[in-house]
């Protein structure tokens, strides 16, 4: 069995939001067919708006926004709205194209801390028409030693009713104080750990603060343990095996794809407008060239 890889986060920002971004980095591009990891928070605040994301636009994945502690507001192109609170889970299918925005609702309780992550679509649903649901509660799976929310996918035999298109594991694990688990793991998928808070064990190797542990396929399960108490996120799947192309919001599969998007959104088409924002959109990034391609299945 191979041992766990660890890699250090790297700082970037949402918006004006500081981050520590997880995935893509330069070891790591893809775990399964998640494809974006960043790390917010904790902060607290008091008149400032904590998150403005202003409209901007997506294509071939989807997103999921996950909180520890406090709020957020989803506004997308197709009229939707919905304010994600600890224990629910926004989901967006960005598919052909959608354009979004997400923000600090103005009653809210001057706390922020999360994830923000992206599924790569499959080659089937990448094109397919954008969607977006709002999962108030996603289940919660009681563990020897910890408390689990399964907000992606399936663990054992519960399923997340958030839609999702790839064989897929999101697990929020709240280890308690003193505790240890032995969590086991689908041997066939690809896993990254990463502590949401507090400090422990993982694997007897003690963690680190914003640094992702990548587990390859052939691990049958993984031990946490905290002296006082941890949150740990795990995400996995199976490797994917199609050709992935990432610039700026767009997940494509040629160079082509990605600069048609671009010229799709700087000239208003294809991806909609954002209403109910008050405020300026996101321009495109100047034209670069794209990055070789995500995962060496490619």
């Amino acid at each position: 069995m191979e041992p766990l890889q660890s890699i250090r986060s790297r700082a970037a920002a949402l918006g004006a939001l500081p981050v520590w971004r997880a995935l893509p980095v330069r070891e790591r591009r893809l775990i399964g067919p998640w494809c974006f990891l960043d790390r917010y928070g904790p902060i607290t605040f008091s008149d400032d708006k904590a998150m403005d994301v202003a409209p901007h636009p997506h294509i071939g994945l989807q997103t999921v926004s996950w909180l520890v502690d406090g709020e957020v507001v989803h506004h997308d192109s197709l009229g939707y709205e919905a304010t994600v609170k600890p224990g629910g889970v926004n989901v967006m299918t960005a598919g052909s194209g959608i354009s979004h925005s997400e923000e600090t609702p103005r009653r809210n309780s001057g706390r922020l801390d999360g994830v923000q992550l992206w599924i790569a679509l499959p080659d089937a649903q990448r094109n397919t028409a954008p969607a977006f649901q709002h999962v108030p509660e996603v289940p919660q799976i009681d563990l020897r030693g910890a408390t689990a929310s399964l907000f992606a996918g399936a663990f054992g035999k519960e399923t997340s009713p958030s839609t999702v298109y790839s064989d897929i594991i999101g697990l929020d694990i709240n280890v308690h104080a003193r505790g240890s688990v032995e969590l086991p793991l689908d041997a066939t998928r690809e896993h990254g750990v990463f502590i949401l808070g507090g400090s422990g064990e993982i694997e007897g190797q003690q963690t680190q603060a914003n640094t992702l542990y990548y587990a390859a396929p052939g691990r049958s399960q993984i031990a946490l343990r905290s002296a006082d108490g941890a949150r740990v996120l795990l995400i996995g799947g199976q490797p994917f095996r199609e050709r992935v192309l990432m610039w700026w919001n767009f997940v494509a599969r040629t160079p082509e794809e990605v600069a048609a998007a671009r010229a799709d959104w700087e000239e208003h088409r294809r991806f909609g407008e954002v209403a109910s924002y008050s405020g300026r959109r996101i321009e495109a990034p100047p034209p670069a060239r794209v990055a070789a391609p995500a995962n060496p299945a490619s």
